[in-house]
C-alpha cells in the first residue's frame, strides 16, 4: 500500500493525487482532512482530524522556527498525528507521498517510512522546507526544469525529478466546440484572497465586446464541474498562477493571461515570472482594469500557445508514478 497525504486547502493537491494514482500499479490510501472528491482513484480515503488551534490562539506554531505548524495544546493536531501513526503501524506502507506538509513528512520519516515529497514553487529555502526536502528519499517537482529552475531545488538535483506540469486533463480528447457567434475568453477563478469576481468579468465584457467573456469558478458565479470543454474552445484563458490551473491551460494549449495571486512563499509570483520569462504566456501583476483587458488579451494572442509544450504536461503523471514506484520498490 502507498500512503498519500493530501493537504486540505483547495482542490489541487487532491487532483494531483488522483492523476498519479491512476498511473500506479500499487493501491493508494489518501490521508487527508478534506472529504473525498467524487470518483477519486484512491483505494481508501482516510479522514484525518483538522489540526487547527482552539479559537485564534496558536501557541508557538513553528516550534521555535523548526516547522511551519505545530502549535502547543492543540487537540486536533494531537489526534491527527496519532491517527497517522496508528495507520502507519497497522498498514506499514511501502512509501508515503506528502503533498504537502513539512510536519507530516518528517513525522512519517521518523517512523522509518520512505518519503516522497511533492515540491512547491516559490521561495522554499527556509529552515522547515530545508528539513523536509533533505529528509526525503525523493522529491517530485511537478513542473518543467526548462521553464522554472529555482536554486534551492537545483541544490537537491540528486534526489529531485522534474516530471512536468501534472494536469488531470492530460490525454483527454478535445471536444468539438461547435459554431459560436464570437470567440470566448475563459476566466478561471480560484479560491483564496484576491480571486476574480463575476462583476470583474461583466465589466471586462462591457469593455471588450469582441469576445464572449465566460466566468468559470469566479466569486459569485456558478460552479462548473468540467472546465475542459471551456478551456479547449476558448481563444484566450485568463487565470491565476496556481499549479493546477497553469497545468490545465498547458494541457489545453491556449493563449493565456496569467495573474499571480498573493500566496505564502511567493508561490504564484515565482510561477508567473517563470512563464513570463520563458514567453509561455502574458502576465499581469493584478487583474486588469476594464480599460486594459483588451490589451492583456491582445498580448496573450501575440505570445500564442506554442510554448506551453515546454511545461511537459504529456505523460507527467506517469513520470511521477515511476518515481514513487521506484522508492516503494
Amino acid at each position: 500500500m502507498i500512503g498519500w497525504y493530501v493537504h486540505h486547502q483547495g482542490m489541487g493537491h487532491a487532483h494531483r493525487a488522483d492523476s498519479i494514482a491512476r498511473a500506479l500499479d500499487e493501491p493508494v490510501t489518501v490521508l487527508s482532512s478534506r472529504p473525498r472528491p467524487a470518483g477519486h482513484a484512491a483505494a481508501v480515503w482516510f479522514r484525518l482530524p483538522m489540526d487547527v488551534a482552539p479559537g485564534s490562539d496558536a501557541a508557538d506554531p513553528s516550534a521555535g522556527g523548526v516547522v511551519h505548524w505545530a502549535p502547543r495544546d492543540t487537540p486536533g493536531l494531537t489526534a491527527r498525528m496519532a491517527a497517522i501513526a496508528d495507520w502507519v503501524a497497522r498498514t506499514r506502507p511501502s512509501v508515503m507521498v506528502v503533498d504537502v506538509s513539512v510536519e507530516v513528512a518528517l513525522f512519517v520519516r521518523l517512523m522509518g517510512v520512505p518519503v516522497v515529497v511533492m515540491a512547491m514553487p516559490g521561495d522554499r529555502d527556509d529552515r522547515p522546507h530545508t528539513l523536509a526536502y533533505d529528509a526525503a528519499d525523493a522529491i517530485i517537482a511537478p513542473w518543467s526544469r526548462t521553464v522554472y529552475d529555482p536554486s534551492w531545488l537545483s541544490a537537491r538535483a540528486a534526489t529531485t525529478t522534474w516530471v512536468g506540469s501534472i494536469s488531470r486533463f492530460d490525454g483527454r480528447v478535445r471536444p468539438d466546440p461547435g459554431p459560436r457567434a464570437r470567440p470566448t475568453v475563459a476566466v478561471l477563478g480560484g479560491a483564496g484572497g484576491g480571486a476574480v469576481t463575476v462583476g470583474d468579468v461583466a465589466r471586462w465584457q462591457d469593455a471588450d465586446p469582441r469576445f464572449d467573456y465566460r466566468a468559470v469558478g469566479a466569486v459569485g458565479g456558478p460552479w462548473t464541474a468540467d472546465v475542459w470543454p471551456v478551456l479547449t474552445s476558448s481563444a484566450v484563458v485568463v487565470t491565476h498562477a496556481g499549479q493546477n490551473a497553469v497545468a490545465d491551460v498547458a494541457a489545453a494549449a491556449r493563449p493565456a493571461v496569467i495573474v499571480p495571486q498573493s500566496r505564502p512563499f511567493a508561490e504564484q509570483s515565482r510561477t508567473a515570472a517563470a512563464l513570463s520569462g520563458h514567453r509561455v504566456a502574458a502576465v499581469r501583476d493584478e487583474w486588469p482594469a476594464p480599460g486594459t483587458i483588451a490589451d492583456a488579451v491582445d498580448d496573450a494572442l501575440a505570445v500564442g500557445s506554442s510554448r506551453w509544450a515546454d511545461l511537459r504536461t504529456a505523460g507527467a503523471a506517469g513520470r511521477a508514478a515511476d518515481v514513487i514506484a521506484g522508492v516503494a520498490a
